[in-house]
């Protein structure tokens, strides 16, 4: 982490947020935070009122390979310069029930964000705060927007490193162009395909000796199993070789 620098904000359109934590008081937490931002494409963590983070102690533990980058060049900076210098977004557990007080409200949800934050032509910023009393009202009057996890009512809070993944993860997709999961279209087999997978489904039954008068209700189930199977034309295939052994099968014996 670098001293108390203010770096200046770029001030062309930015769709890849910063990470700010204010005043946390474990490093364990603060890796925790540079670990998530490492997962899901995150690069940018600013720190304000940090502890004291060794570089072979609990911080650089707990991050992962984001020991090697996001960590160390994390940049140290007042709060003064992150609310005048960037999009804020309070993240925070605790909101407004309705519009009488703004100070938490009106709120969005992560989702919700990741829709809307593309579009705000501005250097933004998602501010966490304290491990257990997060933002305060002061620090969250002079934040632009808030953002809070829809989670239980009888007990909302997370602690510092689990909201801040939770919502880093919903807004993976400001960050990342690519997954480890492939983004592969699903391709449905060819009707042709499908309508000869249901006519060796029929000869099957026929060769079982199926009751006729529960056929016609059979076929109709089969087609609604795999209607909503949606299958690909390799799973249909598959299917019609296995229904072609079982349909000659007892010819065989």
């Amino acid at each position: 982490m670098s001293g108390e620098s203010e770096p200046t904000a770029d001030a062309t359109a930015r769709t890849v947020p910063a990470v700010a934590v204010v005043d946390a008081q474990s490093p364990g937490n603060v890796g925790t935070i540079a670990r998530s931002m490492k997962n899901f494409g995150f690069e940018e963590l600013l720190l304000i009122d940090p502890p004291e983070l060794d570089p072979d102690g609990e911080a650089y533990g707990y991050a992962g390979h984001a020991r090697e980058d996001v960590l160390p060049e994390a940049e140290g900076i007042t709060f003064d310069h992150l609310a005048e210098n960037y999009h804020t977004i309070g993240c925070t557990a605790v909101t407004n029930e309705d519009d009488r007080s703004h100070t938490r409200f009106p709120y969005s949800t992560p989702a919700e964000l990741a829709d809307r934050l593309p579009t705000v032509e501005a250097p933004t910023a998602l501010v966490f705060g304290r491990e257990r009393v997060g933002l305060t009202n002061q620090e969250l009057a002079r934040i632009d927007e808030i953002c809070s996890i829809p989670a239980s009512a009888d007990y909302p809070v997370l602690n510092l490193g689990q909201a801040a993944t939770v919502t880093l993860y919903e807004l993976r997709s400001l960050a990342l162009e690519a997954t480890q999961l492939p983004d592969v279209e699903r391709v449905r087999a060819p009707e042709e395909t499908v309508d000869r997978l249901y006519g060796q489904w029929d000869d099957l039954l026929t060769e079982i000796n199926h009751p006729d008068e529960k056929r016609d209700k059979t076929m109709r189930m089969l087609r609604r199993v795999f209607g909503r199977a949606d299958l690909t034309e390799r799973e249909a295939n598959t299917l019609l070789g296995l229904l072609r052994r079982a349909t000659e099968r007892p010819a065989e014996d």
